[in-house]
């Protein structure tokens, strides 16, 4: 018998209590023993819960308690999380965790714990909820080299865009009713200016090459400054608008990391990924493009991978070698200004074409229905961000007000 101990008890914490009793027989089954919750670690009490026996509020009782084999982590935040997991794992405790801050701000460190004393940290549910990613990542894929990766990877932005693009909603409407679903946090900050698909970008690039990628080091753009007519270029351009984080390894050896808003065409699969679900693009070398489709939130998908990850460590005999980075160095991730990009851009004057032409070089120009007689868009070719911004400037020193600028992805 395999006895683990579960800190937090909110939405995810339940639900792996939940599925835990639920699915006992087919968890033994796989697991190839019993796993059975011994305790539920809490600031709150629950005395309508089937299982108020087992909720403690003294953290040293699952750490000094010999039994306890796996704890999962699904407290969120950097702290205590992080002071926790540490004491675990030194205490010869495997963790699970569904902490994509804490994985993204200190998973070289973790890591290197889990492996110093025998055990494992396991964090599949920390991106794209109950898909499965991680584990693709460094045993499926194992053999390949990934050249890039490229996703939705948060559910809140991309209903709000897909209510933006099939409903005509404005920004600030959609959002609102993603508040009303319980699909966006009462402070959306984190979704909407992209520091969640941050550090889930952050967390599939330190494991696909190997070092880590810290969030201070990507440049993130949010949605917050998407309009309807962006949503209506789009259209005309033959494609959609959709939160994208990539990461791809460069010629130079850096890593080329970002968070944005981008227009991807109709053929690609992203542009099919709709609502709350999240679409993750693995580009390989010997595969080819494979992608991992499913809802990225939610109790139960997301309870479903922290239960994956807790039969893989009763089922473990050491550390899972495969699942390890290192530390980086603050030059890992190159300068995003130095990255090629194509853009839209939006904007308004009275000689907006011509100036574009001037600034930009060659350009497609892009049209929607009742637009007004000042306003322009187009598409560039491909150019270095800081050439893209520099004309941007040119712009609006040449009188020209530029209302948007989102970049074109070929996926």
């Amino acid at each position: 018998m395999k006895k683990i101990a579960v800190m937090g008890f909110g939405v995810v914490g339940s639900g792996v209590v939940e599925l835990c009793d639920k699915n006992k027989e087919s968890i033994c089954g796989r697991a190839g023993d019993e796993i059975v919750v011994k305790y539920i670690l809490d600031l709150r009490d629950f005395p309508d819960s089937p299982y108020a026996d087992r909720v403690i509020h003294d953290f040293d009782t699952i750490l000094k308690d010999p039994e306890v084999e796996i704890v999962a982590e699904v407290m969120g935040g950097l702290e205590p999380a992080f002071s926790y997991s540490k004491a675990l794992l030194c205490a010869g405790k495997s963790v699970v965790t569904s902490n994509k801050e804490l994985v993204a701000q200190k998973g070289a460190e973790l890591l290197a714990l889990a492996h110093e004393h025998g055990v494992n940290y396991l964090f599949e549910a920390s991106v794209g909820g109950g898909i499965p990613i991680i584990r693709p990542l460094h045993m499926c894929l194992a053999a390949n080299q990934i050249d890039e990766i490229a996703g939705i990877l948060n559910g809140t932005t991309n209903f709000i865009l897909t209510k933006m693009i099939r409903e005509s909603m404005s920004f600030s409407d959609a959002l609102a009713l993603a508040q009303k679903l319980g699909y966006a946090e009462k402070d959306p900050t984190a979704d909407v200016e992209g520091q969640d698909a941050c550090r889930k970008i952050c967390i599939l690039a330190s494991l696909a090459y190997g070092k880590h990628v810290y969030p201070q080091e990507v440049h993130t753009e949010g949605i917050t400054k998407v309009t309807l007519e962006d949503v209506q270029y789009a259209e005309d351009w033959g494609g959609v608008i959709k939160l994208i984080g990539r990461a791809k390894r460069l010629e130079s050896g850096k890593l080329m990391v970002m968070v944005s808003p981008a227009l991807i065409s109709h053929e690609s699969q992203l542009s099919t990924v709709d609502d709350v679900f999240n679409g993750i693009l693995v580009r390989a070398d010997a595969t080819g493009d494979v992608v991992f489709y499913g809802k990225g939130a939610g109790k139960l998908p997301t309870a479903s991978a922290v239960m994956g990850d807790i039969i893989d460590c009763a089922k473990a005999q050491g550390t899972i070698e495969s699942l390890r980075w290192t530390d980086s160095q603050a030059d890992t991730v190159g300068n995003y200004e130095d990255y090629p990009a194509g853009v839209y851009v939006r904007c308004r004057g009275v000689h907006a074409k011509e100036t574009a032409v001037s600034c930009f070089g060659n350009i497609r120009t892009l049209h929607r229905g009742g637009e007004h007689d000042d306003e322009f868009a187009f598409v560039t070719e491909e150019m270095t961000e800081r050439r893209i911004a520099a004309a941007r400037r040119q712009m609006q020193s040449d009188g020209v007000e530029v209302l948007s600028c989102i970049r074109t992805l070929d996926y």
